[in-house]
């Protein structure tokens, strides 16, 4: 983080994320800003060690009144606890006002994903976008909209094949990709590591782009990034989801899909398949078996509604 942060309990805290649990400077943001709301009452200048049960339980009745979604309440008492566990190790107070305060049951909502057919059609949007692109002048040059159409293409083929988070495919160096194998090694949550699969379709849109990439740079050393922009650097989130809208519309989606329901859609069609969940697990890279088993709720309604359509008696 850039900004300077006075409170010596919560810089240190940040810090603490930082160094000792390899949080992103994004996570490190987002708890900055749940723990100063919690002081926002003493105007930014709250004693934690003096803080009472009651302070805290104040601060848990203000949320419930913001109309904010319970998982936003959820993440902010979630982060006072983690943040009142570091001041108690580091003997900044002596207790956690938070342990026992009681948080607002979290709804099970099963994952959006898309059918196979609607995956097809994603993936080929991209190319139908960009040549209207170029013919209607809208692309810097005919040469910029090829590029384009290719790398987000392969993009898209990344993520759906591997189930990576966008980051994950955006993150990806030349040394992480193993074409010859079909497999890719992937930095997810907290850095751990993991191996995805890259299927034929997504090496051959890979290939396909890296034909492009090479008239902006030559650069395939194991560092080097995969995914550029038009400038020659890594092609970043924001960017690409800018375009995803397009690509959403050009499809006939939903406009609020995201490129993460192609992660949930690659976890349903595994498990549609037969995959077991211990493995659909550790493609996914969740810590817990828990996290990975609503897809199985979704894949469980997706066979009643395919039994309802089609038996003579459902």
């Amino acid at each position: 983080m850039t900004e300077t942060i006075h409170d010596d309990g919560l810089r240190g805290f940040l810090s603490y994320l930082a160094a000792e649990r390899n949080a992103s400077e994004h996570t490190c943001s987002s708890y900055a800003l749940d723990i100063r709301q919690c002081a926002d009452p003493f105007e930014g200048t709250a004693d934690w060690a003096a803080l009472s049960v009651y302070d805290a339980r104040d601060f848990v009745a203000s949320l419930s009144t913001d109309d904010l979604a319970r998982s936003s309440i959820m993440r902010k008492l979630s982060a006072m606890r983690s943040f009142y566990r570091y001041l108690i190790r580091e003997n900044r107070a002596t207790s956690n006002p938070f342990i026992g305060q009681a948080s607002p049951r979290r709804p099970k909502l099963l994952p959006k994903y898309m059918t196979v057919d609607e995956v097809g059609r994603l993936l080929a949007a991209p190319a139908a976008v960009w040549a209207d692109h170029a013919e209607l002048g809208l692309a810097k040059t005919p040469e910029a909209a090829a590029f384009a159409a290719a790398r987000d293409a392969a993009v898209l083929e990344v993520i759906y094949s591997g189930g990576l988070r966008i980051s994950e495919a955006l993150g990806l160096n030349f040394g992480d990709v193993d074409a010859f194998s079909g497999v890719m090694k992937i930095r997810g949550k907290g850095k751990k590591e993991r191996l995805c699969a890259l299927g034929n379709p997504a090496q051959r849109a890979l290939r396909a782009y890296l034909k492009h990439r090479r008239t902006l740079s030559s650069d395939q050393s194991p560092r080097a990034a995969i995914f550029l922009n038009q400038l020659g650097g890594r092609l970043t989130a924001r960017s690409f989801q800018r375009f995803f809208k397009l690509y959403l519309a050009q499809a006939g989606l939903p406009p609020d899909l995201t490129p993460h329901k192609l992660r949930h859609s690659f976890a349903t069609h595994l498990l549609d398949a037969g995959a077991d969940l211990r493995s659909v697990q550790a493609l996914l890279g969740h810590e817990n078996l828990s996290t990975t088993q609503i897809y199985t709720h979704v894949s469980t309604e997706h066979m009643k509604r395919i039994y309802e359509k089609a038996h003579p008696h459902a």
